[in-house]
């Protein structure tokens, strides 16, 4: 009996094609892990109505953590419209799989490091180094949302907030609510896995991304949380920039930040901006890591247009499977996977369309094998 159990899900579109440089690697070194592969994804939404099987929650539950590709998701009408026809009349709806499987799964923190490689052409500057801390199961993302606007949430808005007035005039059928809900517990259990994380990488700087000048109340809480926590680490120094000017400065001077450290909607985009800086979503890896369970992904899409030509770059799946070794505590395979990855780069031998190069997937993932 293998040692580690792992779920692998490809997903759809470019997910099978990084999963498969993925699968290559981890074959590649001595390690004593099962993969088991699941189902997940858009043709499980077409075929049955249900883009995460409850096969697939099934294999979650009897493994050490997840691999996992991608996905393709679409609005909710463009959906349906996709649906096996012995489905359209059930009321189904489509719902993120990973989305689903953060929340199920209480994968509250999303790590997404955005560190510049040697020798990437498109690096925008080479001494980054950030890793984004996103609370994973709340905010705008819990699913708590409506359309057209039920009469009792109508009265009980206006009742609890004087800033309803200004809807008065407009019909429930065209309004949308979409609730973002902070907890207590979300807001410091994040701020927790982050100044812990400092501790122990010895990262001396954590920034605080939300806007509560303005959305008082939910960026306030984790205003006010994050700074109990950080009386903790008295060592950390702490920043509080909001989530626009963000935006400003890790354009202007990214290489002054360290951590940061945010909410579920502000961090998915803040990371996607970071990921740019260091050469884009294929360089941008992530974790998904809870209590008792993890799940380890790049941050880019299935891309449709390119699924099967093997032509996308491996290097955000193969450093999100270095994160997954980390958290199984294999730090020596996870750094000489790093260390691979990094001379592939540096070399520039071997580079995919987005660096400027001709190779293909499997090519970039060979080459990491043969600098193991």
């Amino acid at each position: 009996m293998a040692k580690y159990k792992v779920a692998c899900l490809p997903g759809d579109g470019i997910g099978r094609d990084v999963m498969d440089a993925a699968q290559m690697v981890l074959e590649a070194m001595d390690l004593d892990l099962e993969l088991i592969f699941g189902d997940i994804g858009w043709e499980f939404w077409k075929k049955e109505g249900n883009p995460l099987p409850e096969r697939t929650k099934d294999l979650l539950r009897t493994t050490d953590c997840c691999l996992f590709g991608a996905i393709t998701s679409k609005p909710k009408e463009e959906a349906k419209k996709e649906l096996d026809p012995s489905l359209k009349d059930r009321g189904l709806e489509y719902k993120s799989p990973i989305v689903a499987i953060r929340q199920e799964f209480n994968l509250f923190a999303n790590v997404r490091p955005c560190k510049a490689f040697a020798g990437n052409p498109l690096n925008y500057r080479d001494d980054i180094d950030i890793v984004v801390f996103r609370e994973n199961t709340e905010g705008l993302y819990s699913g708590v949302e409506f359309f057209p606007v039920p009469d009792y949430l109508r009265e009980s808005l206006k009742k609890g907030s004087k800033a309803m007035a200004k809807f008065d005039e407009i019909p429930n059928d065209e309004m949308a609510v979409s609730c973002r809900i902070f907890t207590k517990k979300g807001c410091r259990r994040i701020a927790k896995f982050a100044f812990e994380y400092a501790k122990e990488h010895k990262r001396n700087n954590i920034t605080v991304v939300e806007k509560p000048n303005v959305i008082r109340e939910t960026s306030g809480m984790m205003i006010r949380e994050a700074r109990d926590i950080a009386k903790e680490y008295p060592d950390i120094e702490v920043e509080e920039v909001n989530v626009d000017a963000m935006g400003m400065w890790l354009i202007k001077n990214p290489q002054n930040y360290d951590l940061i450290l945010t909410s579920n909607m502000f961090g998915d985009i803040v990371s996607d901006l970071s990921a740019q800086l260091v050469g884009g979503l294929g360089f941008a890896a992530s974790a998904n890591i809870g209590e008792n369970y993890a799940l380890f992904e790049p941050t880019h899409g299935s891309a449709p247009k390119y699924a099967g030509l093997y032509k996308v770059n491996p290097t955000a799946m193969l450093l999100s499977t270095k994160m997954m070794l980390d958290y199984l505590g294999e730090k020596e395979y996870a750094t000489k996977l790093e260390d691979a990855i990094k001379k592939v780069i540096k070399e520039g031998k071997v580079k995919t369309y987005d660096m400027g190069g001709d190779a293909k997937t499997l090519d970039f993932a060979k080459e990491v094998i043969n600098n193991l």
